[in-house]
């Protein structure tokens, strides 16, 4: 992937905005021109709560190349989590359940599957050997979407460890993890894809995103002996909203806990390339093939798989592939004018590269605590809460619990919720549903 550098600095003109401390009004957004030429900028589309779609219109108008027009200036750039922000439903999940149920897993290398997630505890990895070790040799294809016993048992077990991260008979299926830089379950299926290459793993999520997308909604699918979800959808107002971006200019980038080329696959369905999209990237062998390990981002090194695209880990992951940043400098908050303008977000995953957006933050209200007390408590102004498009959340009926446990520290501690000042965020209602 190429590494974008410091082209991707916001406009002066932005960057004094923001230190204004406001995202202001500009200008309607019919018609500035430059000699010769005209520009218009594009219009948001219909569909959204409240204000949200004046606010996101003003952020074009503001941020586009038409106010005013200057074709030399860097780019302003937005960034969007992907799974349940531009999609309903997470594309991790349906890659998933498809190489479950068409067998694409491979049994691990000397049928160990410690080697698989540095995280796996041993609980876990005895469950999965017991259940998978006899179905195949170690790099075969374990034959998980045959309905044999022997297979569905495997194939429940390792969608059991993936999906509540538990073994099937309730130990606890990874620890010693920072809450903050990883997921382990998340990281596990670009792990799982170890010795396909990325242009093999782009057609196992191509062939689920076309069922995915042609199951009718709320359908589900049989993965092992267990009933999953079994669609997915993009949000027409996101795809909208990217649209109208692009078109006015802005650089438009993906981040996402799901594996890069799942992501890539998915993302061109927006018009947004490979290039531009940021998820957990495998390291590789000579020849192409994914290993079991992990790039690395910040401070951490390619193998140490303890650095995802996952809370502080997007901030980084997004320093460093969009705005250039090295080394341990891409964990820290960057200056405004090296910070995404637009971002966002459905979860908690999402909270510190939403934090970081200096105009505008759009967040999908999925009742996550963390993310929820500061969109709602939205202590500079510059937070929107929107209900998800398709089956919206019911209305949270009792407070997030800002004050006392809506924080979730390194250590998997819960805390308070502290704003930047370091004042603790007072308990909030749930008002956009």
């Amino acid at each position: 992937m190429t590494h974008l550098t410091a082209r991707r600095l916001q406009a002066v003109g932005a960057a004094a905005a923001i230190a204004a401390g406001a995202l202001v009004a500009a200008a309607p957004a019919a018609q500035a021109a430059r000699p010769g030429a005209h520009c218009t900028t594009p219009a948001i589309g219909a569909g959204w709560y409240g204000d949200n779609q004046a606010r996101l219109q003003q952020l074009i108008d503001q941020y586009g190349t038409c106010n005013p027009y200057r074709p030399s200036r860097d780019k302003p750039v937005a960034v969007f989590d992907w799974d349940n922000t531009v999609v309903k439903n997470d594309v991790g999940d349906a890659t998933m359940f498809w190489l479950l149920r068409h067998g694409k897993i491979r049994q691990p290398a000397r049928g160990d599957w410690r080697t698989t997630s540095r995280y796996l505890t041993p609980a876990a990895a005895s469950a999965l050997a017991a259940a998978c070790g006899p179905l195949a040799r170690p790099g075969a294809p374990l034959p998980t979407g045959t309905g044999a016993p022997g297979a569905v048992r495997c194939a429940d077990e390792i969608n059991s460890v993936y999906g509540s991260a538990t073994t099937t008979a309730g130990a606890a299926a990874f620890a010693g993890w920072d809450r903050r830089t990883i997921e382990p379950a998340y990281a596990w299926l670009p792990q799982l894809t170890q010795g396909y290459t990325a242009r093999e793993v782009r057609s196992f999520a191509a062939a689920a995103r076309t069922e995915n997308l042609a199951a009718s909604i709320g359908a589900t699918q049989r993965v092992g002996s267990a009933t999953a979800t079994g669609w997915v959808r993009y949000y027409d107002q996101q795809k909208d909203l990217i649209s109208a971006l692009r078109k006015a200019g802005f650089d438009v980038w993906i981040s996402s806990a799901s594996p890069q080329p799942v992501v890539e696959t998915w993302a061109a369905g927006v018009g947004v390339a490979a290039d531009h999209v940021i998820g957990i990237r495998n390291t590789t062998t000579y020849d192409g093939k994914f290993t079991a390990h992990l790039q690395g981002c910040g401070s951490v090194r390619d193998g140490d798989d303890s650095m995802i695209t996952y809370v502080d880990g997007k901030r980084c992951w997004i320093n460093k592939e969009i705005f250039g940043v090295r080394g341990p400098a891409a964990e820290k908050v960057q200056p405004a004018a090296r910070r995404q303008v637009f971002a966002a977000g459905d979860s908690d995953t999402d909270v510190s590269f939403l934090r970081d957006a200096t105009a505008l933050r759009l967040v999908l209200n999925r009742n996550k605590n963390e993310l929820m007390c500061r969109a709602y408590d939205n202590s500079d102004g510059r937070w929107i809460v929107n209900p998800m498009f398709i089956e919206p959340k019911k209305q949270k009926t009792t407070q997030y619990p800002c004050s006392t446990t809506g924080y979730t520290g390194h250590d998997g501690t819960a805390g308070p919720v502290r704003r930047g000042d370091t004042s603790v965020v007072p308990d909030q209602t749930d008002s956009v549903y």
